[in-house]
């Protein structure tokens, strides 16, 4: 991700609940549903035969595939460069792939500084590993 900031020092999910809201795209078919879904840390669903387990299971309304996909695990980043794009979150994606995200509530005020904090004009590309 990249983004302006101000008066940010780190940048980190808020909680392991902290939801990636996502458009995500089957990986057999290529059906994109309208609708955003969300990813979390915390939710863990079990996969079929016992292949660990995942944040989001799901099966294809086009082709009937089941896919899944889960937060491995997310980074915090030092804003000292700010407009730079920086790994924030890594998805374990086995037959869903992202291909948009949502960010979502990303200004505040902190009362100890007596200052207005934001992430604006937040830009996003997603890197396969």
């Amino acid at each position: 991700m990249g983004a302006n900031l101000e008066n940010v020092t780190n940048v980190r999910p808020l909680g392991e609940d902290f939801r990636w809201f996502l458009k995500l795209k089957c990986g057999n078919c290529g059906e994109v549903p309208d609708k955003w879904q969300y990813v979390t840390l915390m939710e863990s669903v079990p996969l079929k035969g016992g292949r660990g387990s995942a944040s989001m299971v799901q099966k294809c309304k086009l082709c009937a595939r089941e896919n899944s996909i889960g937060v491995h695990k997310w980074v915090i980043k030092c804003a000292s460069d700010n407009e730079k794009f920086k790994t924030m979150v890594q998805f374990e994606c086995r037959g869903l792939e992202p291909i948009d995200f949502q960010p979502q509530d990303w200004n505040d005020y902190d009362d100890k500084a007596k200052e207005c904090v934001g992430i604006y004009e937040v830009t996003h590309r997603f890197i396969k590993c």
